[in-house]
C-alpha cells in the first residue's frame, strides 16, 4: 500500500486528516461537531485559540496511519509541528483524534480528547507545551491527560541518536535487537523464542499440539543490525513501511539483557503510535497473537503502575 503526498498546508494552518472511508466518502464521526469552529472552505477555525485545521479528504488516504505521516508531508519551512488524524479508532470507537510529532520525533502519537484540542493546539503551536509534554502525561490508553492508568514504563523522550533506514516491510512481527553489549544474552534470548532460522525468523515452524495458549510462541522476524543499535520506541512508526500491516514491532534493549524473563519492548503502530508495552518474552507471542486477530486492544498489554498485570495473576 502507497499513499499519496499530503498538501502543503497554509502558514499557520494544521492539517486535519480523515483516514477513514466507505465507499470514498470520509467519515468523521462526531469529530467535527465534538471540536466545534466556524468552517472557511475547507478550514476548521476553532473559535478564540486562532487555531486554523486545514480538512485534509481523499480516499487515497484510507487507513494511513500515524507512522506513515512523515513521509508524506511536503519537505518546506512551512511544514507544522503537529499534524490530526480522525483514524478509525475516532469514528468508530469513540476515541480523541490522534495528534502525530512532525518535530521532536516525527510519527509517535498521542490521542487528546475532542473537546480539548483547540486548548492544545494552540499551546503546542504557541511553545507553551511540547510533544514531549503530551507523551509524558498520557495514560495507558495513550490519552494525554486521561484517565486510565499512569503506565508503569513511560515513553523514553530523548533517543539518542535520529536516523535509522527503514525497517523491513512484513505483514508479522518485527524482533528488532537495539542493545549490542551483551552477544551471549542475544543469543540465549533466540534460543528461549525457539532459535532462528536460515531466513531469519523464530517461532516459523510450531507444532501447535504442542502450543501452550498462555504462552503462544512468538513468530517473528529477526533484525540483528546495528544501524538500529539505540533505537527508541517512539521512533519506530516511521520506521515502519506501509506496504504490508506489520502487526508490532519488539525491542530488544538493554532492559532485555538487564532483567528476569527477558522482556521484550513492544511498540504500537497504529493506536497510539510509539507507545511501548513491557513483557516478559514468553509472552509477547501472545500479545502478538491477540492483536492480529483483534481479540485485544495494545493498551490492555500496557502495564500500569500499582497494578499487577494479568500475565503476572
Amino acid at each position: 500500500m502507497s499513499f499519496p503526498q499530503l498538501p502543503q498546508p497554509a502558514p499557520g494552518e494544521v492539517p486535519l486528516i480523515c483516514t477513514c472511508y466507505e465507499d470514498d466518502k470520509a467519515l468523521w464521526g462526531s469529530l467535527l461537531d465534538e471540536i466545534g469552529g466556524r468552517r472557511e472552505d475547507d478550514v476548521l477555525v476553532l473559535g478564540d485559540s486562532g487555531v486554523r485545521l486545514h480538512l485534509v479528504e481523499g480516499s487515497g488516504w484510507n487507513y494511513l496511519h500515524g507512522g506513515n505521516v512523515p513521509a508524506l508531508v511536503p519537505g518546506a519551512d512551512l511544514v507544522p509541528p503537529v499534524v490530526v488524524l480522525a483514524d478509525i479508532s475516532v469514528v468508530y470507537g469513540g476515541d480523541g483524534p490522534l495528534l502525530v510529532d512532525l518535530g521532536a520525533i516525527p510519527g509517535r502519537g498521542v490521542r487528546v480528547p475532542s473537546a480539548r484540542l483547540a486548548e492544545i493546539l494552540a499551546a503546542l503551536l504557541g511553545g507553551t507545551l511540547t510533544f514531549d509534554d503530551l507523551v509524558h502525561d498520557m495514560d495507558n490508553y495513550g490519552k494525554y491527560q486521561g484517565d486510565g492508568g499512569r503506565p508503569a514504563f513511560p515513553a523514553p523522550t530523548t533517543p539518542t541518536r535520529r536516523s535509522f533506514p527503514a525497517l523491513p516491510s512484513t505483514d508479522a512481527v518485527l524482533l528488532v535487537r537495539t542493545s549490542f553489549d551483551d552477544e551471549d544474552g542475544w543469543r540465549a534470548l533466540l534460543d528461549e523464542l525457539g532459535g532462528a532460522d536460515e531466513s531469519g525468523w523464530v517461532g516459523s515452524d510450531l507444532d501447535f499440539d504442542d502450543i501452550d495458549p498462555d504462552e503462544f510462541p512468538l513468530t517473528a522476524l529477526v533484525v540483528d543490525d546495528r544501524a538500529f543499535e539505540g533505537l527508541a520506541p517512539g521512533q519506530v512508526p516511521a520506521l515502519v513501511p506501509p506496504k504490508e500491516h506489520t502487526t508490532l514491532v519488539a525491542l530488544a534493549d538493554a532492559r532485555t539483557f538487564a532483567e528476569p524473563d527477558r522482556p521484550l519492548t513492544a511498540v504500537d503502530l497504529y493506536d497510539t503510535p510509539g507507545q511501548p508495552a513491557v513483557l516478559p518474552c514468553r509472552n509477547v507471542g501472545s500479545m502478538a497473537c491477540n492483536l492480529d486477530i483483534s481479540n485485544m486492544d495494545f493498551h490492555e498489554f500496557v502495564a500500569v503502575e500499582g497494578v499487577e498485570p494479568w500475565w503476572e495473576e
